[in-house]
C-alpha cells in the first residue's frame, strides 16, 4: 500500500472511531431513559422531520436525479407518521412483560450502537425510519450514507439531530460519516463497538453487512411477480400495478417486476394498461430496451436507470414514439433467466408480462421469477378465488404474499394491509436474510427473560367411581349401560370359580347381558395376548370391559381397551419414556366408548385405579410400564371376597409390592400432600396386617385389599421409582414373579436413595433431596424408633426384611434360582433398560447406569440383607 493510501485509510479509520466513541457516550445517556422519556424523544424527532418532509423530498430528487418529489414526500410522511404510529405504544424499556402465573418476566435492553447503511433509491425515508426504530429501543445509530445521496441524507440527519437536542436528548445519538466511501462504511460495520447493522442497499453492500461478523438485518433483492388470475377485478388489478410501478418511479424493492396474466383475460388486461397510459413495447424493440435497462455483466438494473421515468428510459433505449407522459413501459416475454435479462429486477417503471395457459403454468412462472433474483421477497396475486390465494401462499418462496394490492406500498405494510410498517423488508433464509418479516423496533432490543422458579401444576386423578367393602360386586346388578361385557382374566379365575361369581351377578340383572370370557392372560401379559384379545373384541363389540384378576389381567385389559378403540395407536409410541405425562412426545389416544371396570383379586398392583399397564413386548421380551391417563379405569370394585383364599406365597409377594408402591410414591419427586396421605395410610395398614393376611386372617386381608388400592391411588399420581424400574427388567429377564423381584430390590434401593446422590433429581416442586428424611418419616409413621434419620431409615429396611423373612421370602437373586453366569450375561443390558424405564424419572435420586448395575449386583448376592 502506498503512503498516500495508508494515510487515507488511517484518516477514514480515525473518523469512524471518533464517531463510534461519541455514539457510545450518547448510548450511556439513553440507557438511563425511562419509557416515557424515550417515547417523548421519538415523537419530537418524528414531528421534526415530518415538518420538513417536502423540503427533504425535493432535495433527494435534486441530488440523486431519481424518483418523484411528491412520492418521496409521501414516503417521508410514511417514515415518520406510519412508523411512529406503529411503534408508539411498544414497550421497549425495562420490564415489558410480567406474567405472575407463569413466573416469567421480560426485560428490554438496547442492543447498543447500530450501524445504518442506506441506499440511493430511498434516501431520506430510510434514514428517518432507521433512526426512529433505533431510538425507540434506546439505541444510538451511526450512518454510512450512499455517496450519491450524501447531501440529502446528511440534511435529514441534521433535522433529526436538532429535534433530539431540542428534546433534551444527546445529539450524538444520531451520527453519520461526513466523508462517505465504501472503505468508511466497511470500517463502521467492522468496528468492535458496533452492536448490529441495519443494511439497505445493493447486493454487495448487504452481503458485506452479513459477512462483517456482526448481527445484521439486511434485505435481499426483490424481483417480485404478480399473477392476474382470470377471476380478478381487471380494472383494480391494473390500477394497482400502474400505481405501484409509477410510485417514485418503481424504486421500492417490493414493486412488481413482472405480471403473469391468464390467457382468458390477457387482451382485456393489456387494453386496460394502454387505457391508463402505459406503453406496450414492440417486439422488435424489446432487445433495445433490455440493453438499456440491464447491465450485461452484473445481470441487474443499470445504475442510471433506477428511479427514472418511463420516458427517460425510453429515450435511453432509442424508443422514439414513447409519449412524455407514458406511465410504464411494458414488454412481453416468454422466458426467465439469463437468456431473458429483462425478467430480472428493474427498480423502474418497466414491467415485463407473461401470458399463462393455466394456474399451474402461472405458479411455475412466478416461482421461476422469484428464483431469478427475488427469493424470499414479495409476490402478488389478483383473484377472487380464496382457495387459489391459499395455494399461492403455500407454494411461493416469498415472505410477503400480497393479495389484490399494489405490491410496492403494500409491501411496506399498514397502508393496504395490517403488516408491520417498515422500509426494511426481510427475505428470510430464501434470500439469505436472518429475518423474514418487516423490520421494526422490536428487532433492535435485547429481551432478557427472568424465569422465576415455579412448581408444575400438580394433579390428583382417580377412577370416577370406586366401590369397596364385602360384596361390592353387587354394583354390577344395577350399573347402567351394560349390554355386552367382555371379561378379561387368567385361566385360574375360571378354574377357581371367580369368573363365575362375576357372570352370576351379571346374569341376575333384569335385562339380559351378553358375556364373552377371554381367559388367556399369562402372568406377564404380552403384546401378542393384547392383540389376540383385541381381535376377539372386534367380533364381539362390547360396551364394557371387566378386568378380573391381579395386575396381569388388568394390564392386559387396558391394552385391549386402548387398541380396540384405537387400532392405529402405537405400542412403540406409548411405551416411550417421558419426563412429564402432560407433555409426552406420543399422545396416547383416549378410549371413551367402552367402559373399563377393574376388579382386583390380589392385594398388590393397584392397577384397578392406576393409568399403568405393564406389557411385555413379544418380540424383545422386555417389560414396559405403559403409562398414560388415557388408560385410567372408569370404575374400580375392591371387593375383599376375591382375596379370601389367595395362596400365602402370592399374598406375601403382592403385599410386599403394596409396601413398595406406597414407599416409592411417598419419596417420589412428584409426591404431594394428597398422594402422601394415601401412601402413609397404605403403609400403616400393610405393615400391620400383611403377616396376618399371609396367615389367612380374612379381616386382615380386607385391610390389605384397601391398602393395595390406596397405594395404587398414591403412585397413580406421584409415580414410582427405580425399585420398579429394576424389578420390571429382572422379572422379564429371569421370569421372576413381579412381587418377588420388587421385594429383593426394596432394601437395596432404599439404602441407595438415602445416600447423598451423585446426581440430583429434577422436578420444580422437589426443592432439594429429602429421601433420607422421607424414609425416616415413614419409619416414624409405622411406629419405629431411631436416634436420627439414618437410624430410622435402617429400621425401616430391617422391618421390611424381617417381614419378608417371616413369610418365607428370601431377598437375593441367587437364592431364587438366578444363575451367576446368566446374571453376568444380562446385568449391563438390564441396568441400561432400567434407566430407560418409565418409573425412573420420579426417583428421588437420578441414577447413573453404573449405579443401577451396582444395585443389581448387590441384589444377586443379597448384600447387607441376607446372611
Amino acid at each position: 500500500m502506498k503512503t498516500t493510501e495508508k494515510t487515507q485509510a488511517a484518516k477514514v479509520e480515525n473518523e469512524v472511531d471518533g464517531l463510534v466513541k461519541r455514539s457510545k457516550k450518547a448510548l450511556a445517556v439513553l440507557k438511563t431513559y425511562t419509557q416515557e422519556q424515550i417515547d417523548d424523544l421519538c415523537e419530537k424527532v418524528a414531528v421534526g422531520v415530518l415538518d420538513k418532509h417536502m423540503a427533504l423530498a425535493k432535495l433527494a430528487v435534486e441530488e440523486t436525479k431519481r424518483g418523484v418529489v411528491e412520492d418521496k414526500a409521501i414516503k417521508n410522511i410514511y417514515a415518520s407518521e406510519y412508523i411512529w404510529n406503529s411503534i408508539r405504544h411498544d414497550k421497549t424499556v425495562g420490564v415489558i412483560e410480567d406474567d405472575d402465573e407463569k413466573k416469567m418476566m421480560k426485560i428490554a435492553e438496547p442492543v447498543g450502537i447500530v450501524a445504518g447503511v442506506t441506499p440511493v433509491t430511498n434516501p431520506t425515508s430510510t434514514v428517518v425510519f432507521k433512526t426512529l426504530i433505533s431510538l425507540k429501543g434506546r439505541n444510538t445509530i451511526v450512518f454510512g450514507f450512499h455517496p450519491q445521496a450524501q447531501k440529502t441524507c446528511a440534511e435529514t440527519a441534521r433535522v433529526m439531530q436538532a429535534a433530539i437536542a431540542e428534546a433534551g436528548g444527546p445529539a450524538d445519538a444520531l451520527l453519520f460519516i461526513e466523508h462517505p466511501s465504501i472503505e468508511a462504511t466497511n470500517d463502521l460495520m467492522h468496528h468492535p463497538d458496533v452492536a448490529t447493522i441495519l443494511a439497505t442497499g445493493g447486493p454487495s453492500m448487504v452481503k458485506a453487512a452479513y459477512s462483517s461478523g456482526k448481527p445484521a438485518l439486511g434485505v435481499g433483492p426483490g424481483n417480485g411477480p404478480t399473477y392476474i388470475e382470470k377471476t380478478a377485478n381487471i380494472k383494480q388489478a391494473v390500477n394497482d400495478i400502474v400505481l405501484s410501478k409509477t410510485f417514485d418511479h418503481g424504486m421500492i424493492c417490493a414493486s412488481e417486476n413482472s405480471a403473469i396474466i391468464d390467457k382468458e383475460i390477457y387482451n382485456d388486461v393489456m387494453d386496460e394498461f394502454k387505457r391508463l397510459g402505459c406503453y406496450i413495447v414492440k417486439p422488435k424493440d424489446v432487445q433495445a430496451l433490455t440493453e438499456a435497462v440491464i447491465d450485461p455483466n452484473r445481470h441487474t438494473v443499470r445504475g442510471p436507470v433506477a428511479g427514472k421515468s418511463a420516458y427517460e428510459i425510453a429515450q435511453m433505449a432509442g424508443l422514439k414514439d414513447v409519449d412524455k407522459e407514458a406511465r410504464v413501459l411494458i414488454a412481453e416475454l416468454n422466458g426467465v433467466g439469463l437468456k431473458f435479462p429483462l425478467s430480472g429486477e428493474k427498480l423502474s417503471p418497466v414491467l415485463t408480462v407473461y401470458k399463462s395457459a393455466s394456474h399451474e403454468a402461472a405458479f411455475k412462472r412466478a416461482d421461476e421469477l422469484l428464483h431469478y433474483g427475488g427469493l424470499g421477497h414479495t409476490a402478488g396475486i389478483h383473484t377472487t378465488d380464496d382457495e387459489l390465494v391459499k395455494e399461492f401462499g403455500l407454494q411461493m418462496p416469498a415472505c410477503r404474499i400480497l393479495v389484490n394490492s399494489p405490491t410496492s406500498v403494500g409491501g411496506l405494510g399498514n397502508i393496504y394491509n395490517n403488516m408491520i410498517p417498515s422500509l426494511t423488508l426481510g427475505t428470510g433464509s430464501y434470500g439469505g436474510n436472518s429475518i423474514s418479516h418487516n423490520v421494526s423496533d422490536m428487532d433492535l432490543i435485547n429481551i432478557k427473560t427472568v424465569a422465576k422458579r415455579r412448581n408444575n401444576i400438580q394433579w390428583v386423578k382417580m377412577p370416577p367411581k370406586l366401590y369397596f367393602e364385602p360384596n361390592s360386586l353387587r354394583y354390577l346388578e344395577t350399573m347402567a349401560g351394560l349390554k355386552r361385557v367382555f371379561l378379561v382374566c387368567d385361566p385360574g379365575m375360571v378354574e377357581f370359580g371367580y369368573a363365575d361369581r362375576v357372570t352370576a351377578v351379571l346374569n341376575s340383572r333384569k335385562d339380559p347381558v351378553d358375556i364373552d370370557v377371554f381367559s388367556e392372560v399369562e402372568p406377564n401379559p404380552s403384546t401378542n395376548t393384547v392383540y389376540k384379545g383385541v381381535a376377539r373384541m372386534k367380533g364381539f363389540k362390547p360396551d364394557t370391559i371387566i378386568a378380573l384378576g391381579g395386575g396381569s389381567a388388568m394390564d392386559a385389559a387396558k391394552g385391549m381397551w386402548l387398541f380396540y378403540e384405537h387400532p392405529d395407536a402405537s405400542f412403540f409410541g406409548a411405551k416411550q419414556k417421558f419426563l412429564d405425562i402432560r407433555k409426552r412426545t406420543y399422545k396416547v389416544p383416549v378410549p371413551n366408548k367402552v367402559t373399563y371396570i377393574g376388579i382386583p383379586t390380589t392385594s398388590g398392583t393397584g392397577s384397578e385405579v392406576t393409568p399403568y399397564a405393564v406389557i411385555t413386548d413379544s418380540d424383545t421380551h422386555v417389560k414396559y410400564p405403559v403409562t398414560d391417563y388415557a388408560m385410567q379405569p372408569d370404575i374400580a370394585i375392591v371387593d375383599p371376597q376375591f382375596v379370601e383364599t389367595v395362596p400365602p406365597r402370592t399374598t406375601a409377594w403382592t403385599g410386599l409390592d403394596v409396601i413398595t408402591h406406597a414407599t416409592e410414591a411417598y419419596v417420589s419427586v412428584m409426591a404431594s400432600d394428597y398422594s402422601r396421605a394415601w401412601s402413609i395410610q397404605a403403609l400403616k395398614l400393610a405393615f400391620k396386617y400383611l403377616k396376618a393376611s399371609y396367615d389367612g386372617d380374612k379381616k386382615a386381608r380386607e385391610h390389605m385389599h384397601n391398602a393395595s388400592t390406596m397405594a395404587g391411588m398414591a403412585f397413580a399420581n406421584a409415580y414410582l421409582g427405580i425399585n420398579h424400574s429394576l424389578a420390571h427388567k429382572l422379572g422379564g429377564a429371569f421370569n421372576l414373579p413381579h412381587g418377588l423381584a420388587i421385594a429383593i430390590t426394596y432394601p437395596q434401593v432404599v439404602r441407595y436413595n438415602a445416600e447423598i446422590p451423585t446426581k440430583l433429581a429434577m422436578w420444580p416442586k422437589y426443592n432439594y433431596n429429602t429421601a433420607l428424611k422421607d424414609y425416616a418419616d415413614i419409619a416414624r409413621a409405622i411406629g419405629l424408633t431411631g436416634k436420627d434419620d439414618e437410624a430410622l431409615k435402617e429400621a425401616l429396611v430391617n422391618k421390611f426384611i424381617e417381614l419378608a423373612h417371616s413369610m418365607g421370602v428370601t431377598l437375593s437373586l441367587k437364592a431364587n434360582r438366578v444363575e451367576k453366569k446368566d446374571f453376568d450375561a444380562h446385568v449391563d443390558e438390564l441396568a441400561e433398560l432400567a434407566y430407560e424405564d418409565q418409573c425412573t424419572p420420579a426417583n428421588p435420586r437420578e441414577p447413573l447406569i453404573k449405579e443401577l448395575k451396582g444395585i443389581l449386583e448387590r441384589e444377586w448376592d443379597g448384600a447387607g440383607v441376607e446372611k
